[in-house]
């Protein structure tokens, strides 16, 4: 009976239970059946103490904080200082794509944010010039994931928040990683330009154009500096950060971008209210769950069986990266984490693997899975936008992603890939 709970959380999903109610009934049901009913309250006391977190309230301040820079205008004036630096080099809206979610990653923090946001500016501007709406679409997909690994990250707050490792530390950890997959994706739409027919690229921008737009976009670009600085600087708590980051997309959107309206800000704060309150919800879910994975043993139950396959903490970890990859392809990054995280972590520090590069390639491996089909978010939301099919969009989408895949496995067998940064600031020993 000890894996019953699985058992049951797998035919629920199968017949397409959604996943907050999952991690509540399966193990619920699975106590009634074994005659200990005395701990399913241990359950609804786990439900409420796992949203009753002040580390956790950063989710709804980011979340907050991405709803104000996308209404407020940040988007448009992004794109228009990525487009006077490489638009004018072949297949450059695709490069200015990348770069843009690049620069926009530390604002939103969500991938399916910055698909949304940048999605709905480049798509019809890169179809209008030309693209196809197929590779409009992939580009936009495939560099929507930066936004989710660069920080402010709320996958990262989430894996911080269960697994108790250090907010600030994934943070920092996954700055090269982020920059890295932007890098990858620009050399890989530069190599595409030898095999493929692009439209003509913009004119050249004078210099005049781009100090102009740099100017127009310096108080957005700041968002990051402020953030990540105050953060790693010790000025300010990751959840105060949050709380600072919303504040000041609310100042450039009513006053320097001049985008939002008084008005506006009633739908906004109830949007972000209720996309926080199903965040939360799942969380506060994942925590009961977590406590009766942790009763029950299974960690070490699983620790024991993929060690029993090998011993080798490099072959161990591809291993679970590949079933990692996988997950994601049919389950959100969110909740897999949630369900995961306190499975597999214990196995892969227990052979000496450090605690936040672990953390941060777990992350980013169910981060890919947003842009996988058949579950992933954001092929639907910039399927949306193009009105092209799902996987049309994957199949050209292909190339960039075998490069995102190739960057993961780099992080994975070079850990200072992740943790230079980290060890620098003293998060790692």
């Amino acid at each position: 009976m000890t894996f019953a709970y699985l058992w049951i959380f797998a035919g629920l999903l199968i017949v397409g239970m959604p996943i907050v109610f999952l991690m509540l009934i399966a193990p619920g049901i699975s106590l009634v059946l074994e005659g200990r009913i005395m701990f399913v309250d241990l359950l609804f006391q786990r439900l409420f103490a796992g949203i009753d977190s002040f580390p956790l309230m950063a989710l709804p301040f980011f979340i907050l904080a991405g709803e104000l820079m996308t209404a407020g205008g940040v988007t448009s004036r992004i794109v228009r200082f990525a487009e006077t630096l490489i638009g004018h080099r072949r297949a450059g809206l695709g490069q200015v794509s990348v770069s843009s979610s690049l620069m926009l990653a530390g604002g939103s923090g969500s991938a399916v944010a910055d698909a949304s946001a940048l999605g709905s500016v480049m798509i019809p501007a890169m179809k209008s010039a030309g693209y196809s709406s197929r590779f409009s679409a992939a580009v936009t997909a495939a560099s929507a994931v930066i936004a989710s690994i660069i920080p402010p990250s709320g996958i990262f707050i989430l894996y911080a928040f269960i697994m108790n490792v250090s907010v600030a530390g994934m943070f920092a950890g996954g700055i090269v990683p982020g920059i890295l997959i932007g890098i990858g994706l620009m050399i890989a739409i530069s190599v595409m330009t030898r095999f493929k027919t692009f439209p003509e690229p913009l004119p050249k921008a004078s210099w005049r154009d781009k100090w102009q737009a740099f100017v127009a976009a310096f108080m957005p670009l700041m968002t990051p500096v402020i953030l990540i600085g105050g953060i790693v600087g010790g000025i300010f708590t990751p959840t105060e950060g949050a709380a600072i980051a919303a504040f000041y997309a609310l100042i450039l959107g009513l006053f320097v971008t001049r985008a939002l309206k008084l008005r506006d800000l009633p739908g906004l704060f109830g949007k972000a209210a209720l996309s926080s309150a199903v965040v939360l919800l799942l969380v506060g879910a994942a925590v009961a769950f977590a406590s009766l994975v942790s009763l029950k043993g299974t960690p070490q139950l699983v620790s024991s069986f993929i060690l029993g396959i090998t011993d080798d903490p490099a072959l161990l970890f591809l291993l679970v990266v590949l079933f990692l990859l996988a997950v994601g392809t049919i389950m959100d990054a969110g909740p897999a984490i949630l369900i995961l995280g306190p499975i597999l972590a214990p196995v892969m520090t227990g052979v000496g693997v450090d605690p936040i590069h672990f953390a941060v390639v777990m992350s980013v491996t169910l981060i890919m899975g947003l842009i996988t089909p058949p579950m992933g978010l954001v092929l639907f939301v910039v399927g949306s936008i193009s009105q092209e099919k799902i996987e049309k969009i994957a199949w050209e989408m292909l190339p960039l992603f075998l490069v995102e895949i190739a960057i993961l496995f780099a992080l994975v067998y070079i850990p200072d890939l992740v943790l230079a940064i980290p060890r620098a600031l003293g998060y790692v020993g």
